[in-house]
């Protein structure tokens, strides 16, 4: 294994936000917080590492940290292929079951004028020229579950936040990768997909995020803060990686 570098030239300058560190072989993305009074490391859902630090850190101490706590990062990366997501690839056939907010809805394809998808009498209803096309149908549906979580979403945001005692972000729902959703620079993103989860769960979503307002990383003050506004966070994160590894991502079969 190589030494442990930086993506830029000189060693002795401090970390900059979004850097790449390089420890033992290990590529970690650096996020810089002027709020943080200790570093803390993340092991992402794709398994990507982050190393957060305090302003002026220089990469010697961050390197250190990193090595500190390598035995950490090892048990979070082995836990995370224990959790492999089994995330199904879909059809988007005629009768397919679709998930909304916990609850089963049956694809109908519909010759029909209007909205490519629409939900009508516990039907998902997709007219035949989007099913046509699997990739046009895996739009429309996308496109549906983000229109109508987004306006969920801004419904369920100002009471976590007020729990929380944080500013309310600004929402937006859009595709956010393998994560659920993220926050970043005042505003939250959340993954159309997390809207097939029960209604509980993408609480359990909404205020993950929120409780990032206050407290970057994962670090006790978090879970604290976290545990404050939602008893029940332990229970529901176990749920969502259990439950979570079974939703539909946006995977179509080849046709």
């Amino acid at each position: 294994m190589s030494d442990a570098s930086l993506s830029s030239p000189a060693d002795s300058s401090c970390l900059t936000d979004g850097q790449t560190l390089w420890v033992d072989g290990r590529a970690l993305e650096v996020r810089v917080n002027a709020r943080r009074t200790r570093l803390g490391l993340t092991v992402e859902r794709d398994g990507s590492l982050i190393v957060r630090v305090l302003p002026a850190c220089p990469p010697e101490r961050a390197e250190a940290f990193v090595r500190t706590n390598g035995r950490w990062i090892d048990d979070k990366l082995r836990l995370r292929e224990e959790r492999q997501p089994l995330h199904p690839t879909r059809k988007l056939a005629d009768g397919e079951i679709h998930r909304y907010l916990g609850r089963d809805y049956r694809l109908l394809y519909v010759d029909e004028p209007g909205a490519p998808v629409r939900l009508v009498a516990g039907r998902l209803r997709m007219d035949l020229a989007t099913a046509s096309d699997p990739a046009r149908a895996r739009r429309a549906l996308a496109d549906w579950y983000t229109r109508n979580g987004l306006r969920w979403a801004r419904g369920r945001l100002q009471p976590w936040a007020a729990r929380m005692d944080v500013d309310e972000p600004r929402v937006e729902v859009r595709d956010v990768g393998r994560r659920w959703g993220t926050h970043r620079s005042g505003r939250i993103a959340l993954h159309w997909a997390t809207f097939q989860l029960p209604f509980h769960l993408v609480d359990y979503v909404i205020a993950h995020e929120l409780a990032h307002v206050r407290v970057s990383g994962h670090g006790p003050d978090y879970w604290r803060l976290l545990r404050r506004a939602m008893p029940e966070c332990a229970r529901w994160k176990a749920e969502l990686d259990e439950m979570g590894r079974r939703v539909w991502m946006g995977d179509v079969a080849d046709p």
